[in-house]
């Protein structure tokens, strides 16, 4: 199997922490370049990371990607609390990373326009969720929608996407977490 990807793609990184001990090669693109650029669009009709080749197989989402490995493996597949909490992670994870890149593009984010204002109050409301779900321990334990949560905030503040003052129990998450293994060894700044 090979995980093609980024390495500071918040979706990437899940799939590599979540994948730590399983037998995966990672090959690492920048999907902006000319020559991985036509790799992806070769592979991946949504041109986008991450995407996993397996065999014949190709799976083109993280959501995906985390299922088709879960259900290789055996793994224990989420309940559905997870999983309508990992559409919360990936709505605020999709948002931000748009509002990223079109920063990136020069387009002023902080514009009275309709798209920009629905795209900050999505963040604010699923934050706002998040904090109350980290209060209630749902991320006390390390599985897959934790990574997730871990990925999306560590990314936020990497790119100074969120300030994150209004969120102690996602600060809190996200400090008792930065030390282990594979986030350290998945860190982008390194």
């Amino acid at each position: 199997m090979i995980l093609y990807g980024s390495t500071t793609s918040p979706f990437v990184r899940r799939i590599r922490i979540f994948t730590q001990a399983i037998p995966l090669e990672f090959r690492v693109m920048d999907i902006f370049a000319a020559q991985d650029r036509k790799k992806l669009i070769a592979q991946n009709p949504t041109l986008k990371v991450p995407f996993l080749v397996d065999d014949e197989v190709s799976v083109f989402d993280s959501r995906v990607i985390h299922r088709y490995i879960s259900e290789k493996f055996e793994l224990t597949s989420l309940s559905w609390k997870q999983e309508n909490t990992l559409t919360l992670i990936d709505s605020v994870s999709d948002t931000l990373v748009a509002m990223f890149l079109l920063t990136k593009s020069d387009f002023d984010t902080s514009a009275d326009k309709l798209f920009f204002k629905l795209q900050h109050q999505r963040t604010a409301n699923v934050l706002a969720a998040l904090e109350k779900e980290c209060e209630q321990g749902s991320f006390d334990d390390w599985h897959y929608p934790s990574i997730c949560l871990y990925c999306l905030i560590d990314w936020a503040q990497f790119r100074e996407m969120v300030d994150f003052s209004d969120y102690p129990e996602l600060i809190k998450f996200w400090q008792k977490n930065n030390n282990r293994e594979e986030v350290v060894a998945t860190d982008p700044r390194d």
